[in-house]
C-alpha cells in the first residue's frame, strides 16, 4: 500500500461530512491539551477516545493502522530514546516519562492524520477561505500541495525500481538501508522542489492569486454539528487533562 496516496473514507460518515476547518480546529484543540499534559494518563485517554471514534470517520481500522505504522514506530523510538538517554533518577530509569512522551506524540500525529484524511482537498481550500479567512493564494497553495502527494508516492516507487534495475541493494544491512533511504528521500525532495517551482509558475501564469475577489463554487458552512465537534474536543481534552492531573 502506497504511503502518500490519499485515504478514501466513507463520504457518508459523520466526521467526513463535517466542516474542514472544524475538524482542523478540533485537532488543534486536542494537540494543545496534549502539549500541556505531563504524564502518560492524559494522552492515553485521548488515544482511547480517538480509537473509539474511528467508526465515525469512515476509515477502516486496519487501513489506518497499515498506513500509520511509521507513526507508531516513531513514537516507540522516541519513548525508548527518552528513557535511555535521559539522566537516571535514584530509582532507576524513568519509564513513565518516555511512555508519556511517546503517547503524546502519537496522539498529536493521529489527531492531525484523521483530520486531514477525512477531508476533501477542495473542500478544505474553500473552507480555509470562508471560515478561516485565509487569502485565496494561500488556500489554493494548500490545495496544490495536497494534490501533489500521490505524485510523490509514484516517484518514490520509481526511485526504488530504478535502483533495483541498477543493482543497488542494501544487502540486508541496516546501515546500508538507512543510507539508501536517505538518498531516496533527498532525490524525492529535489524532485518535489523542482515540480513545485514549475507548478507555482504555471499557477501565476493562469492568474491564481491575482484577483482581489474570487467566487466560491461550493460554499462551506459551520453547522450545529461542527460547533458540537469543537465543544466535544474541548470537553475531551479537559477531561483527559483532569484525569491525568488527579492525585
Amino acid at each position: 500500500m502506497r504511503r502518500f496516496t490519499p485515504l478514501r473514507p466513507d463520504p457518508l460518515a459523520p466526521l467526513a461530512r463535517a466542516n474542514p476547518v472544524a475538524k482542523l480546529g478540533a485537532a488543534a484543540i486536542l494537540m494543545a491539551f496534549l502539549f500541556a499534559a505531563s504524564g502518560p494518563i492524559t494522552p492515553a485517554v485521548v488515544l482511547v477516545a480517538i480509537l473509539v471514534s474511528l467508526p465515525l470517520t469512515g476509515l477502516g481500522v486496519r487501513t489506518l493502522l497499515i498506513r500509520t505504522w511509521p507513526l507508531l514506530l516513531a513514537a516507540l523510538m522516541v519513548g525508548v530514546l527518552n528513557v535511555v538517554l535521559a539522566p537516571a533518577s535514584r530509582g532507576g530509569p524513568d519509564f513513565s516519562a518516555g511512555l508519556a512522551l511517546g503517547l503524546r506524540l502519537l496522539g498529536i500525529a493521529l489527531s492531525g492524520v484523521i483530520a486531514i484524511a477525512t477531508t476533501d482537498p477542495t473542500d478544505l481550500a474553500d473552507s480555509l477561505q470562508q471560515q478561516a479567512r485565509l487569502s485565496p493564494r494561500l488556500a489554493v497553495g494548500v490545495l496544490a500541495a495536497i494534490r501533489m502527494l500521490p505524485i510523490l508516492a509514484v516517484e518514490w516507487q520509481l526511485l526504488g525500481m530504478a535502483r533495483r534495475a541498477r543493482g543497488v541493494s542494501d544487502g540486508w544491512s541496516p546501515v546500508a538501508a538507512a543510507r539508501l533511504a536517505f538518498g531516496k528521500l533527498l532525490a524525492l525532495l529535489v524532485g518535489a522542489i523542482r515540480r513545485a517551482t514549475r507548478l507555482a509558475l504555471a499557477m501565476e501564469a493562469r492568474g491564481f492569486g491575482t484577483a482581489t475577489c474570487r467566487t466560491i463554487a461550493r460554499p462551506q458552512r459551520m453547522r450545529a454539528a461542527d460547533w458540537g465537534l469543537l465543544v466535544a474536543a474541548v470537553a475531551l481534552g479537559a477531561t483527559a487533562l483532569g484525569i491525568g492531573s488527579a492525585p
